[in-house]
């Protein structure tokens, strides 16, 4: 009940509510910018606009379903919007590449280092893989999200995943190697 009150009151713009709001799920939507994000700065700057993105459209949430689901999805279209406007998605040649499953067969690569390789990537790659990989969307709905054809999802998933397979393999040959 009190988050209905809280959410009730950031739609009068009550700045203290929002600051409260703020509070409670920034940590939560930070870590959703981080992983669609090249880096730390851009990810702070991803979530300020997801912010401002919320507290705009925060009417149309009815109190129906999950306000933090609500909260993730507004904060993933932000960071999206920002990558279509940047076109990040027009230089992709849809030949499509065969989707394999990456296995790896060490997993005891550390998760900070998994997270640097993921954020490296290509912006079209990492936003597919995220969305794909991490998030569990479908490569239609990939495809409408980010303005695509399915089969360009497709190929920017395989693509990030051969990218990541190859940084992985090099990530445990020298941990390996250090080991002797």
């Amino acid at each position: 009940m009190a988050l209905e009150a809280l959410i009730d009151r950031c739609k009068n713009n009550e700045a203290k509510a929002q600051g409260e709001l703020y509070q409670l799920y920034s940590a939560k939507l930070f870590s959703v910018c981080l992983k669609y994000s090249r880096n730390y700065t851009e990810a702070q700057d991803n979530l300020q606009d997801a912010f401002i993105t919320i507290f705009k459209t925060i009417g149309q949430f009815k109190h129906k379903g999950s306000f933090e689901g609500w909260l993730k999805r507004v904060t993933v279209n932000t960071v999206l919007q920002k990558y279509r406007k940047q076109r990040v998605f027009d230089l992709v040649n849809e030949q499509q590449i065969e989707a394999e499953d990456v296995v790896v067969e060490d997993t005891s690569v550390p998760l900070d280092f998994l997270l640097k390789i993921i954020q490296e990537l290509p912006d079209r790659y990492r936003l597919v893989f995220n969305l794909y990989a991490m998030d569990g969307y479908s490569h239609n709905e990939i495809a409408e999200m980010l303005n695509i054809s399915a089969g360009t999802s497709k190929s920017n998933l395989a693509r990030a995943r051969m990218i990541l397979k190859t940084k992985i393999t090099a990530y445990n040959n020298n941990s390996s190697a250090e080991g002797y």
